[in-house]
C-alpha cells in the first residue's frame, strides 16, 4: 500500500514536472495543425468564391458580396492577430479554466484563456459597421434591418460575456437570447405570411396564411433556439466554432443556390444573409485556428450566443428560417435529448462532459444525456480530436440531408 501510494506521488510531481516546462500563462499561439485547419477552411470557401463571380447577379449585388467577401478576410487576419493579445490580459485577469478534458495529464494543468469569443464578436461588429459605410445610403430600405440585426448581434455578444463572468443559472440561460432578439422584431418590416403544404391547401381553401404577430412569435423562438443549441451541444476542444462554420457554409450554399433563380427583391434578401455570414465564417476560422484540438483558448457562452443570434438573424432577414431549422438537425436532435437533465427531470451535473483516461487519453461516455456522450456510447471510446472530427462530420451529413429534403421534397410538400 506504502508503495502504491509512492508511485502515485511519484507520477503526480512527474505530471507536475511537465507542465511546468510550459508556461501555464503564455499568450496562445498557432501550431502546424492549427494552421492546416485554418488553409483548409479558406480552400473549402474557393469554388463558393468562384461561382459569385460567374452568377449572373445584379452588377450592385455581386460587387456588395464580393467587398463584404474581402472585408471578411480582413476580419479573419484581424481575429488571428487580437486573439493572442487579448488573451495576455485575460489572464492577467485571472479570466481563465483548466481543460477538464486532460484533466490528470500535462495539458490538464495549463491555464487556458477563457471568453475569446469576444474578440471574434468586436472583430465582426467592426466589419459590419465598415460594410454599411460602401453599401448603404441614409435612405436605403434595408438600413433600419440591418442596424437592427446588428444591435440585437451586439446585445447577444454582451449577454454572452455577463454569462461568462456571472455564471447565469440553465433556466436564465434559456431566456436571456429573447431579449437579445428584441431589437430586430420591433424593426422586422417583411413579410409575416406562410405557403400552406399543398396536401393541406384543398381542406383549408387558400395558399397563403398570414400568421402576423404569430409570426413574430415565431423569429423570438427561433433566436432563442439557435443561440442556446449552440451553447447546449459543447464540450470538447473546436466544437462550438466547427458546427457554426458548418452550418454557415450550408446556409451560404442555400444563399447561392437561391439568389440566381429568383427576383431582385429576393436577390436583395439572400444578399443580406451573405453579408451577415461571410464575416462570421471569416471571424470564426480565425478563433478556430486557435480553438481547434488541442485547444489555447475557449470561447465561452459570448460566442456560442453570438453565433447562434446571427445564423437566426441571417435566416429571418434572408426568408428561410424553415431551411435553417433543417440545418440545425444535429442541435435539435441534442436538445430534445438533453431535455430532461436541461428541465431539471432527472440530476444535471455542471458539465457534462466525458471521462478522461489519461493513460491512454482516450474518452468514455457518462449517462449525462447529450450527443457527445451518446456517440461514444455507441461508437466506443476514441480520443478527443476523432470525436471532434465524427461530430463535425455528422454535421456536414445533416447539412447535405436538408439540401436533400428542401430541393426534393419541398417540391410535393410545397
Amino acid at each position: 500500500m506504502a508503495e502504491g501510494l509512492i508511485k502515485r506521488k511519484a507520477k503526480a510531481a512527474s505530471v507536475a514536472a511537465a507542465a511546468a516546462k510550459e508556461d501555464p500563462s503564455s499568450a496562445p499561439s498557432l501550431t502546424i495543425k492549427h494552421e492546416a485547419v485554418f488553409i483548409f477552411g479558406l480552400l473549402c470557401l474557393l469554388p463558393y468564391v468562384y461561382y459569385i463571380y460567374v452568377l449572373d447577379l445584379d452588377d450592385a449585388i455581386k460587387r456588395s458580396i464580393h467587398i463584404n467577401a474581402a472585408m471578411s478576410f480582413a476580419g479573419l487576419v484581424a481575429t488571428v492577430y487580437v486573439i493572442p493579445v487579448a488573451a495576455k490580459y485575460v489572464l492577467r485577469r485571472k479570466m481563465f479554466g483548466y481543460d477538464i478534458n486532460k484533466k490528470g495529464s500535462p495539458a490538464g494543468l495549463l491555464q487556458v484563456p477563457e471568453s475569446m469569443g469576444l474578440v471574434s464578436g468586436v472583430v465582426y461588429l467592426v466589419v459590419m459597421f465598415l460594410f454599411q459605410h460602401f453599401y448603404f445610403t441614409p435612405d436605403s430600405e434595408w438600413l433600419v434591418e440591418y442596424n437592427a440585426a446588428l444591435a440585437s448581434i451586439c446585445f447577444m455578444i454582451l449577454l454572452g460575456f455577463m454569462d461568462d463572468v456571472l455564471d447565469i443559472p440553465w433556466r436564465v440561460k434559456l431566456l436571456v437570447p429573447s431579449f437579445g432578439a428584441l431589437p430586430l422584431l420591433m424593426a422586422y418590416a417583411g413579410g409575416t405570411s406562410i405557403l400552406v403544404p399543398k396536401p393541406l391547401q384543398g381542406y383549408i381553401g387558400f395558399e397563403i396564411l398570414n400568421l402576423g404577430w404569430v409570426y413574430k412569435l415565431y423569429m423570438g423562438f427561433l433566436a432563442v433556439f439557435c443561440s442556446n443549441a449552440i451553447n447546449i451541444h459543447a464540450g470538447i476542444n473546436g466544437l462550438e466554432v466547427g458546427q457554426t462554420v458548418v452550418i454557415c457554409c450550408g446556409v451560404l450554399v442555400h444563399n447561392i443556390m437561391q439568389i440566381g433563380s429568383v427576383g431582385l427583391e429576393r436577390q436583395q434578401a439572400h444578399a443580406f444573409s451573405i453579408y451577415l455570414l461571410q464575416p462570421m465564417i471569416g471571424v470564426s476560422l480565425g478563433l478556430l485556428a486557435y480553438n481547434w484540438y488541442p485547444s489555447s483558448v475557449f470561447v465561452g457562452d459570448t460566442y456560442t450566443y453570438f453565433a447562434g443570434m446571427t445564423l437566426a438573424v441571417a435566416g429571418i432577414l434572408g426568408h428561410f428560417s424553415e431551411t435553417l431549422l433543417l440545418l440545425f438537425l444535429p442541435q435539435i436532435l441534442n436538445f430534445l435529448y438533453s431535455t430532461p437533465q436541461l428541465f431539471k427531470i432527472i440530476p444535471c451535473p455542471r458539465h457534462r462532459l466525458p471521462i478522461f483516461d489519461p493513460k491512454t487519453g482516450l474518452l468514455t461516455g457518462t449517462k449525462d444525456l447529450n450527443l457527445v456522450n451518446l456517440f461514444l456510447r455507441l461508437f466506443g471510446r476514441c480520443s478527443e480530436l476523432q470525436l471532434l472530427i465524427r461530430l463535425l462530420l455528422f454535421q456536414a451529413l445533416s447539412v447535405a440531408l436538408c439540401f436533400l429534403v428542401r430541393y426534393i421534397v419541398a417540391g410535393w410538400y410545397k
